[in-house]
This record gives C-alpha cells, sequence and structure tokens, in this order.
C-alpha cells in the first residue's frame, strides 16, 4: 500500500514539474527578430518620362511628360533634367515618331519637332521617302498588317509566253516599315482593337526604292507580305538596287539594270 502511495506521489512531482516548466516558459520574452540587411542604395537621376500614352504623330502636352527618378548609370540615353533642365517645357508640341508608352524613359530621337509642317513629313526619318501604294485585307495579310509593322513588297505581272497568259511574283523590297495604313498612325482601329483595314499603305522608303516601286506598278500589282517580329531587325537587303528586274514590252519579257 505504501509502495502505491510512493508511485501517486511521484508522478504528481513530475506532473506539477511539468506544469511549471510550461507556465515559465510561457512567460519567456520571445527572441528580438534579427536585424535585416539594409537595401542597397544607388544613384539616381531624375530623366524625362511619358506620363500617358502617346501614340506615333501625338502631340506631346505639359501633361503627357514628368520627370522620374531613375538609376544613374543607365540615364545617359534618355532625357535628364542634369543636361536638359527645361526638357519637359522644350518638347511640348513636339511629335512621337514611335509609340511612346506611360512611364516609359523618353529617347530624344522617338520626338520631332514638326515647324509647321505635317505630322507625316515630321517623323519621316532623314532621307526617307514615304510612299502609299493600294492594298486590300484578302491580298495583303487580311488587315492584320499595321502601322510600324515590317513587310516585303512583292509585284505579279502577267507575260505572254508562247501565246499564252502567265504569272510571276517576285519580291522587289525587304523589310520595309509601314508608316500608316490609309489616315491611321497607330496600331488600333477606330474599335480600339488591333486591326487596321484600309486601302493604302504608306512605307517608308529610301529615294532608289521609291522609284522602284512607282516603276513596278506599271508592271502588275503590288502586295504586302508581313514579316515577323523576331527578324523585322534584320538588316535590310539591297532590294534590287544596282540589279535588275523583269520588264514586259510587247510581250517580250527581258531583264533591265535598276539603278
Amino acid at each position: 500500500m505504501k509502495s502505491a502511495r510512493v508511485i501517486v506521489f511521484a508522478i504528481a512531482l513530475i506532473a506539477g514539474g511539468l506544469a511549471a516548466a510550461l507556465v515559465i516558459g510561457g512567460f519567456r520574452q520571445p527572441a528580438p527578430p534579427r536585424p535585416q540587411a539594409a537595401a542597397p542604395t544607388f544613384a539616381t537621376a531624375d530623366v524625362l518620362v511619358a506620363a500617358t500614352d502617346i501614340p506615333v504623330g501625338g502631340t506631346v502636352t505639359p501633361k503627357s511628360v514628368k520627370w522620374a527618378a531613375w538609376p544613374k548609370a543607365s540615364a545617359g540615353e534618355f532625357i535628364t533634367r542634369q543636361a536638359d533642365p527645361k526638357a519637359d517645357q522644350k518638347y511640348v508640341g513636339a511629335l512621337a515618331r514611335l509609340p511612346v508608352v506611360a512611364g516609359e524613359p523618353i529617347r530624344p530621337e522617338k520626338l520631332v519637332h514638326s515647324d509647321g509642317s505635317g505630322y507625316m513629313s515630321a517623323i519621316l526619318p532623314a532621307g526617307k521617302r514615304a510612299v502609299a501604294i493600294e492594298i486590300s485585307a484578302v491580298n495583303d495579310a487580311g488587315g492584320f498588317i499595321l502601322p510600324n509593322d515590317r513587310v516585303d513588297v512583292l509585284l505579279t505581272h502577267r507575260q505572254q509566253v508562247n501565246g499564252k497568259d502567265q504569272f510571276s511574283s517576285e519580291t522587289i523590297l525587304h523589310n520595309i516599315r509601314v508608316l500608316a495604313i490609309d489616315q491611321t498612325l497607330s496600331d488600333k482601329g477606330k474599335d480600339g482593337k488591333k486591326s487596321v483595314i484600309g486601302r493604302t499603305a504608306t512605307l517608308a522608303v529610301d529615294p532608289g526604292q521609291a522609284e522602284l516601286l512607282t516603276r513596278s506598278r506599271q508592271q502588275g500589282s503590288l502586295s504586302l507580305a508581313l514579316r515577323s517580329l523576331a527578324d523585322a531587325n534584320a538588316p535590310a537587303a539591297d532590294d534590287n538596287i544596282g540589279g535588275s528586274m523583269t520588264v514586259v514590252r510587247y510581250g517580250v519579257a527581258s531583264q533591265a539594270a535598276v539603278r
């Protein structure tokens, strides 16, 4: 009987000790949080950014640009307050040669002052000519060719061989930038969707390419082939400048030099 009491007493002591340990542990203060490493600091510079989206041909207003902090190490290619403190006023009234999205730092080459001229001549790159050609949704990528896309220009012409009509096509221009579809300079149609269907496409070409396009109109019909975005930045080909093209006179096809 005494041994049973001793066992019960021992169990009570162990239980009491465990309860006391739990109570004491509950009142202990939590360990202080480890100090976090300070965020690395870097020098910044104020750069001119777009406060709103500016489409191609859009006019810069006082509300469409603002100054914003930017890492100084990569600010050299943009317009900085240090280099041009009045740039936010200087570029008001300028036109956008390329689309600028809200928050994007502005490069000087994306904006141009029209000086009273039309917006097309203002956004046209130096040395380029704007030439319009007829297009159709059926023959030209179903209306999915948009301003600022890159295209190849194909010439399809008919000629008689042994008294029979034969058709042939050839690519006469490569990697040409589309400036506008009809009067639309942006990549969105009237319904806000990325589809612009029109009857004319205005292309940016050099003088030699402009002459080639004009001659080709008399040879047959022109159509556009949309280039992939992956190779849109590929170097432009010679586009038959200094080469040759097919000329049909009195039903006889021959090769003529293109200068």
